[in-house]
């Protein structure tokens, strides 16, 4: 008949080790494909929901040589 409770534990904690492996390797995959918009001179990288004021403020402040577009080719003048 039923199982011990050391049987349930150690069912429950496989289980839960299942979950945590799934949820870690989604997390991961999610971060790197939310991190899409990259500047082209320092290689940084900066969240899809980033606005044109905040790249171009990133522009101004570590690459005032540089232009814009040259940083983040997808914002044309």
């Amino acid at each position: 008949m039923g199982g011990g409770n050391g049987q349930k534990s150690k069912t429950a904690r496989e289980r839960n080790l299942e979950k945590q492996k799934q949820a870690k390797g989604s997390q991961l995959e999610s971060n790197k494909k939310a991190m899409s918009i990259q500047c082209k001179v320092c290689m940084q990288t900066f969240i899809c929901t980033t606005t044109e004021v905040k790249c171009r403020e990133h522009a101004e402040a570590k690459h005032p040589k540089s232009d814009v577009s040259a940083c983040f080719p997808h914002l044309k003048k």
